[in-house]
């Protein structure tokens, strides 16, 4: 029943059709199956203006032409802004305010290389290169030998129809609109880099107070500093530090400065614990790290040599220290080799001893750059 009619299915509707129901199960059709379609064939080709006219040509090339010559326009704009606007500069513009000129210049100018180029290329294929509609029927995904033998001869015959070598104009515009183009943006990765980290790298607060010599470099002036608590800057005593104890430690003096406090403790900070000197294995490495420790108390960096994690547990029963980051693990007993973990490289030992009144001071600074290897180093 719908709208209170019964449904007739075996006789055609009103508009000549018959009514199936949905609800009696499947129904089999007997109409058959469609004819194949016949190939409708391809437009009649309209020759262009360019194809007909080697005025019309000429024209499209000139304008081909000029719009690579936007690009380069476009390109200089952006170079000669980045060197003759600080960074600092600003320009007042409608509707934007007061904005970074430079930022502003380089914007436009690397646009207008970008949208010219596009353009060009664009124009350049609509109006000169061949626009024949063409029909390849079906074949084997793998070229036959002959195919694949004459792939040279068709794209030398692609840069024939192309007219490239035909428009010397077209190929010198469009070459020096490529190369000039690339240069904003290597200029870029050179020039904004930021100053070349010099030493400040390898040396820490260990080897003194950073002072800048006249080349960029830290020349530093190693005091034996003591060493004192983070972040409470006590200084330690060698008897103040039993077996197992673990001491966040610092040079002493880092915690004063004015400038760059956070940089240098990033660099200087260190882990300070006690063991047992029968502790430490017989290898070379492990009587080195013995030989740098005042009577089994040792010092190191607490930056990981992986990505520059802080390694922050230890294991008091094995003598490992762990950084939770990406699991490196150093075992303390043979100078904080590597044991485990991604890290490719131990953590680097401060030698330590004490001084007159049994204060912990480092004896020399790291013998090697702290934290992750980076390029200078390898």
């Amino acid at each position: 029943m719908a709208d209170g009619h019964n449904l007739d299915t075996d006789n055609p509707d009103a508009h000549g059709s018959t009514v199936v129901r949905l609800d009696e199960g499947h129904h089999v059709g007997d109409g058959g199956i469609p004819a194949q379609f016949t190939n409708p064939g391809l437009p009649p080709h309209v020759p262009r203006m360019s194809d007909l006219d080697d005025k019309g040509a000429k024209r499209a090339e000139r304008q081909v032409a000029g719009l690579f010559l936007l690009s380069m326009l476009g390109t200089l704009v952006a170079l000669v802004a980045y060197f003759a606007f600080p960074a600092s500069h600003r320009s007042w513009i409608p509707g934007l305010g007061h904005v970074s000129t430079i930022n502003l210049l380089l914007g436009i100018g690397i646009g207008l290389g970008l949208l010219g180029i596009g353009l060009g290329a664009v124009h350049w294929a609509k109006t000169l290169m061949p626009d024949e509609e063409t029909v390849e029927m079906r074949h084997p995904m793998r070229s036959s030998d002959e195919a694949r033998a004459g792939f040279v001869d068709t794209m030398r015959a692609g840069g024939e129809e192309s007219q490239l070598f035909r428009r010397p104009l077209i190929k010198a515009t469009l070459g020096g609109a490529l190369g000039l183009f690339s240069l904003p943006l290597l200029v870029q990765l050179v020039g904004s880099l930021g100053p070349l980290p010099h030493n400040r790298l390898s040396v820490t607060y260990w080897n003194g107070p950073p002072r800048e010599d006249a080349d960029g470099n830290q020349d530093r002036i190693f005091e034996r500093p003591r060493l004192v608590t983070d972040p409470e800057g006590l200084e330690i005593k060698a008897e103040d530090v039993t077996i197992g104890s673990v001491y966040h430690v610092l040079p002493k003096g880092l915690l004063e400065l004015e400038h760059g406090m956070l940089e240098e403790k990033a660099k200087a900070a260190v882990l300070l614990m006690r063991l047992d000197p029968s502790d430490f294995k017989s290898t070379p490495e492990g009587q080195k790290a013995l030989s740098w420790s005042h009577q089994g108390i040792v010092a190191y960096s607490k930056i990981c040599t992986h990505v520059g994690c802080p390694v922050g547990l230890y294991e008091r029963t094995t003598h490992h220290l762990l950084c939770p980051c990406h699991q490196s693990t150093f075992d303390v007993t043979d100078d904080c080799k590597v044991i485990f973990g991604p890290a490719r490289r131990p953590l680097p030992q401060l030698k330590i001893t004490i001084d007159k009144q049994g204060y912990l001071i480092a004896e020399q600074p790291f013998d090697q750059a702290v934290g992750p290897s980076f390029w200078e180093r390898g």
